[in-house]
Order: structure tokens, then C-alpha cells, then sequence
């Protein structure tokens, strides 16, 4: 990997985003939501690559420019007479493009930016960046340790008390994803335990196996925010206490509101904050993460292969709800936020399915 040339692209897409501002707010968006604030990109440097309809029409992949502007790069690029090198409406196929579909992201943004017609923001309807993974989304257990350190008396499973050498890593089935601003369906005849878990998104951008903890970074695509909705009482009480089936509950994973590109985020500013009703719950920074990015890419990738397009979910902070005295859960009617800051945020109603 020639580190400098994918530096150089990265930086360059910072032409396709316009000027900086500050948290704008927008007009509404789908749902009756609040369409998201843009917020400034770290170092004037990066995309941000959101999944959406406009008007109705098919899923594409949009650019969202900092005055709120949206680029449709597929309908861009025909206007311009550029053939993309990977299907415009699929963000797995930008993905896997690599830096020569960055360049191009980027070539097309730039122009279509000078256009004063472009749609804003408000008339997209976002979906999540990635609206059905290729693959299970990888999740990284205990990584703050206040988390690790709630958690010992309320879980069911008492055998670990000390915090692993080792990320614990488990996964959510493909379809836990969800959009931005979807509802979590909530069934209370299976489970009235749905607990929220706050974390920061990790987009891997290329395919690699022994990864090196030195090189990971130049395996990242991009950054969103990312909530690891989960029913405690299967997750911890049913099925032998294995974690996969309270973690994969259809819907449980909502995600976005958009791929930040790597180059756009300043790692050390990033903060994971959650709130329910408007109530913060959770609020940490990534510099108390336990295991950080570079090295839970190092041990997952250990003789096993990573794809361009795989999730990963990086751990939640102190504040989930089972931990808490007395017990808090979600319920019907309840929204749930998450915020990664200089990212975005996510807003998901909770909707009983009974």
C-alpha cells in the first residue's frame, strides 16, 4: 500500500465539500425527522457518503456537501458523461473501488458543487450508508473499561471478571441493519429488554488478513455512527448465554447518517454520546477506548480475511441501561439517539410491533 498516494486522495476529495460550516440546521427530512446537522469535517478534509432516495427514486449514493447540498453522484456523473468504474448506486461497489473510485467521487463532486440547482439535504430520504452488508457486522465487546467494570455485577454470567488480554469480538446478523431515522421494532411477547450501546462505526475499505496493528489505518474507508441495540434478557438469559442472538434481532442496529471518509475525522476529538427522550445516557471519548482502532483491526484480521465493505463496531461507553439501579430498558414510543462528534447523528424512534 503506497500510503502517500492514498493520503493525497483522500485530502484532494476535500474540494468536493465546500466551505466549513457550523452546524447547520436543516429543514425537515423523511418521517417528520429533523434532517441531520452538518457538522464541520476535521482539517477541511474528507466526504461524507450517505445511501438515499430523492423524490421517490431508487437508492443511490449521494455526496453531502458542507452547505447541505446533496451531490447524486450517479445522476451527476451521467450529466458530466463520466463512466464510474463501480455501480453509482451501490456504496459496497465505491467501496471496493479503492482510491480510483475516490478520484472519481471526487472529479464529479467538484463539478456538480458549482451547480447552484442542486437539492439540499432535506429533500433526500436517508437510508443506512450500507442497507444490507455483504456480511455479519463485527462487534467489539468491553472496550471502555467503566463499561466492563458496570456490567460485573448486573450480567447473568459471572465467569469473567477481570478485562481480557484480547478484544472480545462477537456479531450481528445482517439483517440488525438499519437507517438513520428508522424505528427499532420493539415485540414485548419476545423480550421487553432492549438496551441501547452507543458506538463509533468502522467502514474497512480494502481486503487484508495480518494486518499489521502499524498498518491498519491504511485499511479504514470511513467512520459513522452506529447504536448496538440489544435484548438483554436473550442476550444474557437464553441460549446458553451467547451473545449472537440478543445482538441480531431484526432492525437492532441502526447506522449512519452517512460514511465520514477516514481522512475527515480526527480520531482524539471523536466523542460516543447517546440519548434517550433527549436524556444522555452514555458520553465518552475515543481516547478512553481500551483497544483502539489500529489494533482491533490487527487482532481480527489474524488468519482471518477482512473484506472491503465490513463493519465494525468498536464498543460502547459506560451508561447502558441494564447496568443501571433500578434497570432502564427502551419502550414503544421512547427515541433513541446517537452521536459520534464531527460525524453525525442518528435518531430512531422505538415501535412496538404487538
Amino acid at each position: 500500500m503506497d500510503k502517500h498516494r492514498r493520503n493525497l486522495i483522500k485530502a484532494g476529495a476535500s474540494a468536493a465539500v465546500g466551505s466549513m460550516l457550523m452546524g447547520q440546521n436543516l429543514a425537515q427530512a423523511q418521517s417528520g425527522a429533523p434532517t441531520p446537522a452538518v457538522t464541520p469535517l476535521a482539517g477541511k478534509i474528507g466526504m461524507r457518503l450517505a445511501t438515499a432516495t430523492i423524490a421517490g427514486g431508487a437508492p443511490t449514493v449521494i455526496v453531502v456537501l458542507d452547505d447541505g447540498r446533496i451531490v447524486d453522484l450517479k445522476s451527476a456523473a451521467q450529466r458530466q458523461n463520466v463512466a464510474l468504474g463501480f455501480d453509482g448506486a451501490s456504496m459496497l461497489a465505491l467501496v471496493a473501488s479503492g482510491n480510483a473510485g475516490l478520484a472519481q467521487v471526487k472529479a464529479v463532486a467538484d463539478r456538480a458543487a458549482q451547480d447552484a440547482g442542486l437539492p439540499s439535504l432535506g429533500q433526500a430520504s436517508l437510508m443506512s450508508p450500507i442497507p444490507r452488508p455483504d456480511r455479519n457486522i463485527y462487534c467489539v465487546g468491553w472496550n471502555y473499561l467503566d463499561h466492563f467494570e458496570e456490567g460485573k455485577n448486573a450480567r447473568a454470567d459471572k465467569v469473567v471478571q477481570t478485562l481480557p488480554d484480547h478484544p472480545v469480538f462477537f456479531s450481528k446478523a445482517t439483517h440488525t441493519m438499519n437507517g438513520p431515522f428508522d424505528p427499532i421494532p420493539h415485540d414485548i411477547t419476545n423480550s421487553n429488554t432492549t438496551d441501547w450501546e452507543a458506538e463509533l462505526a468502522v467502514v474497512i475499505g480494502q481486503r487484508g488478513r495480518n494486518i499489521q496493528e502499524a498498518d491498519a489505518m491504511d485499511y479504514v474507508f470511513g467512520y459513522a455512527a452506529y447504536n448496538d441495540t440489544t435484548s438483554r434478557e436473550i442476550q444474557q438469559k437464553r441460549h446458553g448465554g451467547q451473545w449472537f442472538k440478543g445482538k441480531s434481532l431484526d432492525g437492532h442496529g441502526p447506522m449512519g447518517p452517512w460514511i465520514v471518509t477516514a481522512a475527515g475525522v480526527k480520531l482524539d476529538d471523536v466523542r460516543v454520546i447517546c440519548r434517550v427522550n433527549g436524556v444522555e445516557k452514555q458520553n465518552a471519548s475515543y481516547r478512553q477506548m481500551y483497544f483502539k482502532i489500529p489494533r482491533i483491526i490487527a487482532e481480527l484480521s489474524r488468519g482471518m480475511t477482512l473484506e472491503a465493505g465490513d463493519i465494525i463496531a468498536t464498543g460502547t461507553p459506560s451508561g447502558v441501561g441494564f447496568a443501571r439501579t433500578p434497570p432502564e430498558f427502551l419502550k414503544p414510543g421512547d427515541m433513541l439517539e446517537t452521536e459520534i462528534t464531527g460525524v453525525g447523528i442518528i435518531r430512531n424512534p422505538i415501535k412496538s410491533e404487538v
